[in-house]
């Protein structure tokens, strides 16, 4: 048992089995299991189930699936007058799956607000490289001339895609990345944009909170 907010949650320990218990089983804070591996199978059933792991480099495999989930609909990103600005001026350009480990690496070097360290652990690097080389991770780089000064990364599930992470050197290059990206999925016809947790900045951008069930219900479609 794992105690969270002065309640008790039963929480699953993983072993080898290659499964997951129902998301519906997560605790409040949307932690749904402990253990198990990195595996490429295991984290495409995890990404397929609506799951994904979150943990620091001292502790075992965190597995989560919060309710309700962050996500955006690629045809309702929002685009401020300042960024169409951006967007036109050609300050930047945009790359993708030039290099994903760069990406990776950017993202962990990110001072984030109220969040001490990095959960873009050696492990999660190896791990999300070898879903690149699948095909199944995907990054966007934006550069400023030849200098990388931003981008994103995440899993791309064909129809969906679940934002990972991303990093911003210069003012509005994560922005840029984001829009660019959603842009992209509209026009491949992508349901939706995984978001994972509500963040000021994610709202901003036009990606609104969604009821887990409902999240994965639209999972399900296609695969």
């Amino acid at each position: 048992m794992l105690e969270n907010s002065g309640n008790k949650f039963p929480i699953t320990f993983l072993g080898d089995r290659l499964e997951f218990p129902s998301v519906e089983s997560a605790n409040e804070d949307g932690l749904l299991a402990v253990g198990g591996d990195l595996s490429l199978d295991r984290l495409m059933l995890a990404y397929k189930n609506g799951i994904f792991p979150w943990f620091n480099d001292d502790s075992l495999v965190l597995w989560w699936s919060p309710d309700p989930r962050m996500v955006l609909f690629p045809n309702k990103v929002k685009v401020s007058k300042s960024m169409r600005k951006v967007l036109r001026d050609g300050t930047f350009k945009l790359t993708k799956d030039t290099c994903f480990l760069e990406v990776m690496k950017q993202c962990a070097n990110m001072e984030r607000k109220g969040q001490e360290g990095t959960w873009i652990t050696p492990k999660m690097k190896a791990a999300y490289l070898d879903l690149h080389k699948q095909g199944c991770a995907k990054s966007y780089e934006v550069w400023e001339g030849n200098e990388l000064v931003g981008g994103l990364y995440g899993v791309d599930l064909g129809h969906v895609f679940c934002g990972e992470s991303m990093f911003s050197l210069k003012p509005n290059a994560s922005k840029f990345a984001f829009i660019e990206m959603a842009r992209e999925l509209k026009e491949k016809n992508y349901l939706l944009i995984d978001c994972q947790v509500y963040t000021p900045h994610l709202e901003s951008l036009g990606a609104e909170l969604m009821p887990r069930k409902q999240f994965v219900e639209i999972l399900k479609i296609g695969l």
